[in-house]
């Protein structure tokens, strides 16, 4: 399912551009445009979920893709071994994009606690 209004959803469909660096079946990851880590990669899946509360688990096999994803990417990018992986549910922690996306964050030292 598409939500036409969600920008991730036009990413997805190649209808926004976005520079791509993992595209799978049900998972696509790509370049923050507005980086907070020298890598910041998004990784989202290609049906249209809101967040995290939405999944169900019907949803397993999308999930570990995405974790598949992760680490994949992660590799890639040369930070395997040390980054960090988040996941924003509504407006208040900070998500801006109503489309189920992981931010994948590394190539520098990350503190405790973030935000």
């Amino acid at each position: 399912m598409k939500d036409p209004s969600c920008p991730f959803c036009r990413i997805v469909a190649k209808d926004q551009p976005a520079e791509v660096v993992l595209d799978r079946d049900q998972v696509l990851a790509f370049r923050d445009r507005n980086p907070v880590a020298p890598v910041h990669v998004l990784v989202v899946p290609k049906e249209h979920l809101p967040s995290l509360e939405a999944v169900a688990e019907r949803h397993a096999p999308l999930l570990g893709g995405l974790v598949e994803a992760v680490n994949d990417v992660a590799q890639a990018e040369g930070i395997a071994g040390a980054f960090r992986l988040v996941s924003n549910v509504g407006a208040e922690a900070g998500q801006s994009v109503r489309h189920l996306h992981l931010h994948l964050l590394g190539g520098r030292r990350m503190s405790w606690p973030p935000g």
